[in-house]
């Protein structure tokens, strides 16, 4: 969390650039794999139901496809032919933005992904545990969550990807905040899926009027 405040003023260019292009009618992509990625289709799951927004508006790309989320796929980070077709496929263009995010910030897909998304137009977005990467250096803005080694050596799941966690909830949160899906601090377009929500969403209804 330290690491990712000192970076804060950084990580409002970003919000900013993520809002002008939703804004304007364009889609936010997450891209990478393992533990990234899992991240990444997290936070774009999320945003449906806590913010109201369409399930296109936000979403989670992660090397190896959908099987990925729940089991790691032999050699699927390494894929870029695979990259390049998942970009096309979600016909990423010039109203878009795709925020990258890897750990070691040397990942083919991940790397093949912003190249791809930068040839179409897209605005595109690096974020890397490590600095001087190459993920940083072909995305359009990047910025580097450089929490050092690991506790169990390699293991990104850990304090890169809880700092990963934390930046990806800044920025979609204070995205929606600016887009208007939030009042007061409350979930003011929240969808009731459940009970528990629906009894939420009443409560949100009456504070609100």
């Amino acid at each position: 969390a330290y690491i990712v405040e000192k970076i804060i003023p950084e990580i409002e260019i970003l919000i900013e650039s993520i809002y002008e292009t939703l804004k304007n009618g364009g889609r936010l992509f997450y891209i990478g794999s393992g533990t990234s990625g899992r991240l990444g289709i997290l936070d774009a799951s999320e945003c449906p139901p806590t913010f109201g927004v369409p399930h296109e508006l936000v979403v989670g790309i992660i090397a190896g496809g959908d099987t990925a989320i729940r089991k790691a796929v032999e050699n699927a980070e390494d894929d870029t032919v695979a990259a390049e077709a998942a970009c096309d496929a979600l016909t990423i263009g010039p109203d878009d933005c795709l925020i990258a995010v890897g750990a070691s910030g040397r990942t083919p897909y991940t790397i093949a992904t912003v190249i791809r998304a930068r040839q179409k137009g897209a605005l595109t977005i690096g974020i890397s545990n490590n600095p001087d990467t190459r993920l940083l250096s072909v995305a359009d803005i990047s910025i580097c969550l450089d929490t050092g080694a690991e506790a169990l050596a390699g293991s990104t799941r850990l304090a890169a990807g809880t700092a990963q966690k934390i930046c990806l909830n800044l920025l979609s949160t204070q995205v929606m905040v600016m887009l208007g899906r939030v009042k007061n601090g409350l979930m003011s377009e929240m969808v009731p899926r459940n009970e528990k929500l629906r009894h939420r969403k009443t409560e949100i209804d009456q504070a609100l009027s």
